[in-house]
């Protein structure tokens, strides 16, 4: 796809190149780039790698909360199409957590190649508007008071200068946005010599999604429903750089150790071998400039968290950045900040979480083998625990705090309820905030609300016993209630 072929949005009369530069044409820059072009505002965004180019990536499961937020912008149900749904995950070969307990239409896991989730995003782009630039590298910004100046080197090696009022790096690990920042990455490796495959399988495997391991060795196993499983491994006797090669049989192995059988893996269409860190950045934004995904945060692939949590940064800042845009915001700067304040603790809690998994995964000792035993045991008949922990893994529990003079249940998510216009999700897919009340009763907003009365989308209670109104986030949150 070149630049000539995407759909581009009207330009303003603003002086910049375009309104936001978003740098990283991954999961989570495709997803923040549609969100502003939907709501009109100009993005451009700029990628190092040449379109179409082959994504055998780790990222594989979508969790709950991403679907719902995929699903407030239609992409949903045709994700789901292309995988495959787990209602149970086993951890340890002996802890089954019941999915199916998800307070969610989407009460389980999918698991499906983050290739599909880039293509849903990017058709929904490119049908937004979003101009493209592939093959283009970026060597340096500066910012001043309005605006952002990017250079970058593109497709044939020249130079290119662009402008724009917002940039946002969605580059990942090795970000080129975070390096021209000069912040620090901070953190260490968690884990190393990992290796990661997809291949068939001879066998049908008991547990469609299994994590085990005997303290020397642990294996991963999740089918992605098209006869391609993906199996991941790691061996403390094999702690090798990441750029000796890996084969079959050396997979073959880990898993036979770790899960009792290698279920006759056979014909692998990707291997690789990689380390994991654990590296959260100290600022998520440094004036117009803003930090989203791997770029952000990066930890151990336990919980399959990290791209869900890239597509919830997405979701977090695009309409911020919009509000901003069009101002619509009383208090501009207070609700940028709000995206670090809401999303650097999430990172954080991911770390920590995904950190503790691959931790247990790993005992070997006496005493980290008894704590995971006590862990199993734990989330095994306490539902509290349980719920507290998939409520974490899935992202249905993640809350912000209130806004300032309102109180809970604001910073929650807000359910896919019934209303009489059709589902919450529905209604979201406008992008816009979504005001829910009884019959007949139009509601002052406070003052502080970062949305036009315009620009609302407007819907009524199906039980006319409820009276309190209902303000909700474009990113399906709630931000205030009437009482």
């Amino acid at each position: 796809m070149s630049t000539a072929e995407t759909p581009k949005t009207t330009k303003t009369t603003d002086p910049t190149d375009t309104q936001v530069l978003v740098i990283g044409a991954g999961p989570t820059g495709l997803l923040l780039a549609g969100d502003l072009a939907t709501a009109g505002v100009d993005v451009t965004l700029v990628e190092r790698r040449p379109h179409g180019l082959a994504n055998m990536t780790r990222a594989f499961g979508v969790h709950a909360r991403t679907l719902e937020q995929l699903d407030a912008r239609g992409l949903a149900d045709e994700l789901v199409a292309t995988g495959t749904t787990l209602a149970t995950a086993r951890l340890f070969g002996r802890l089954d957590l019941d999915l199916t307990r998800l307070p969610s239409r989407f009460n389980h896991l999918l698991v499906t190649p983050q290739y599909e989730v880039e293509r849903l995003l990017e058709r929904r782009a490119v049908a937004a508007g979003v101009t493209f630039r592939y093959e283009t590298r970026l060597r340096g910004l500066r910012q001043d008071a309005d605006t952002v100046t990017a250079e970058f080197t593109d497709p044939d090696g020249a130079p290119l200068t662009l402008t724009a009022r917002h940039l946002v790096g969605t580059d990942g690990v090795r970000s080129a946005v975070r390096t021209a920042l000069g912040l620090p990455f901070p953190g260490g490796s968690v884990i190393r010599s990992l290796v990661l495959a997809d291949v068939r399988l001879t066998e049908e495997p008991t547990d469609a999604f299994s994590v085990s391991g005997s303290g020397d060795t642990f294996a991963f196993l999740a089918p992605f429903g098209d006869g391609w499983y993906r199996v991941m491994g790691w061996s403390r006797t094999r702690q090798v750089p990441d750029t000796e090669p890996v084969d079959l049989d050396e997979v073959r192995e880990i898993a036979r150790r770790a899960l009792g059988t290698d279920l006759g893996m056979h014909d692998p269409r990707w291997i690789s071998r990689f380390h994991s860190d654990e590296r959260q950045v100290p600022s998520y934004r440094v004036g117009r400039v803003f930090l989203a995904g791997d770029a952000a945060h990066v930890h151990s692939p336990a919980g399959g968290q990290g791209m869900n949590t890239g597509l919830q940064d997405a979701a977090n800042l695009s309409w911020k950045l919009a509000a901003v845009l069009r101002g619509d915001a009383p208090a501009p700067d207070t609700l940028l900040d709000s995206y670090q304040s809401e999303r650097h603790p999430v990172g954080a809690a991911v770390l920590r979480t995904s950190g503790a998994l691959v931790r247990l995964a790993m005992a070997h000792t006496p005493l980290t083998r008894a704590a995971r035993s006590l862990a199993t045991r734990l989330l095994s008949t306490l539902r509290p625990a349980s719920a507290r922990a998939m409520g974490m893994i899935s992202g249905l529990g993640i809350a912000y705090a209130p806004p300032a003079g309102s109180k809970r249940p604001a910073g929650r998510r807000a359910p896919d309820v019934h209303l009489r216009e059709g589902r919450l999700h529905e209604l979201l897919r406008a992008g816009e905030f979504v005001l829910i009340t009884p019959e007949g009763e139009l509601p002052a907003l406070p003052p502080t609300a970062p949305v036009s009365p315009e620009r609302l989308v407007r819907a009524t209670w199906t039980d006319p016993t409820r009276r309190t109104a209902v303000l909700v986030r474009p990113d399906g949150y709630v931000h205030w209630t009437s009482n």
